[in-house]
């Protein structure tokens, strides 16, 4: 009564899926057992086209197996050439086309080494002899009418990854969004995340720039007003990166300018009185620290006229 062969059953396959025997159902296939080389079903009439060779008999279900018996079409060369490689040995592999019905991430279906949803339920459309296949790597199965051809270097996207259907609303809770957001919500809500995230870091990295300009511009103010010296710069533009430009700016503006000779000569040429002075490095010490706590408003104008920007207080 024809080849006997093992078209399908529930074992692991390549894909990281299983299907499920009990759930395929073969009610139209048994009125139309059409036998097919390599899932070609032909469309368009022409004669290169590959036609049935044959059909499936004594369709059955024993031990989780899904069995059958090939009958070629003798009446068809090229069904004989398969049939001459068969009787040879040559080929001896079967695959069935199956139509997905419902896929399910139960994790009592789920076999070690699973990474795909277990298609639960399907309609088996047609068996084909393929060169290379068997159940775990041959595999052809139809989803919302695209075929989809498990066979060694085939796509396999329209099988379900298992972690697309669970978590995701925890996922959903973890964005903020109502536990019965959809999947493309979900999605929109992480790109959305994704470009704020990269519109801040691009921001972040600006300021550092700005920082870093504003504090080498203190620093080299401080050594022209020879608060501090040229070889002491790289200490304080450190001290400031750590510190940050305001507390460097106050801590250089307490650092006295080198003393001139007539500083010393005449100390008291200018007295205390600020109207005396022109600009800030003009003031003595004492009476410029005082400026600076008791009378912002001259300290500030001497300063601004000295370096053409406000001091930090």
């Amino acid at each position: 009564m024809g080849y006997e062969v093992v078209i399908s059953n529930s074992k692991l396959n390549s894909y990281k899926t299983r299907v499920l025997t009990a759930g395929i159902d073969t009610t139209q296939f048994k009125r139309n057992p059409l036998l097919l080389w390599m899932h070609q079903r032909p469309t368009k009439g022409s004669q290169d086209e590959v036609l049935p060779i044959g059909i499936v008999e004594n369709l059955r279900v024993e031990d989780d197996q899904l069995l059958g018996n090939l009958k070629f079409d003798e009446t068809d060369p090229f069904a004989l050439r398969i049939k001459a490689k068969w009787d040879a040995g040559i080929l001896k592999m079967v695959s069935p086309g199956i139509d997905i019905v419902e896929q399910t991430d139960d994790k009592a279906l789920l076999l070690p080494g699973q990474l795909r949803m277990t298609v639960s339920k399907s309609i088996l459309r047609e068996v084909s002899v393929v060169d290379i296949g068997a159940n775990d790597d041959a595999l052809a199965l139809y989803s919302e009418g695209i075929k989809l051809n498990l066979s060694a270097g085939e796509s396999g996207n329209t099988l379900k990854f298992i972690h697309q259907s669970f978590n995701m609303k925890t996922i959903a809770l973890k964005l903020g969004l109502p536990e019965t957001a959809t999947e493309n919500e979900v999605l929109q809500t992480i790109t959305t995340l994704q470009a704020n995230g990269q519109k801040l870091a691009k921001l972040e990295s600006e300021m550092l720039v700005m920082k870093k300009k504003n504090i080498e511009k203190l620093v080299d103010q401080a050594i022209a007003l020879k608060r501090i010296t040229a070889d002491q710069r790289d200490h304080f533009i450190k001290l400031g990166e750590t510190s940050g430009d305001e507390v460097l700016g106050k801590t250089l503006e307490l650092i006295a300018p080198a003393g001139k000779p007539t500083d010393f000569i005449n100390p008291g040429n200018s007295g205390s009185n600020p109207s005396a002075y022109k600009k800030l490095s003009e003031v003595p010490d004492n009476v410029r620290l005082d400026l600076r706590e008791n009378n912002r408003e001259t300290y500030t104008a001497l300063y601004r006229a000295e370096y053409g920007i406000d001091p930090v207080y």
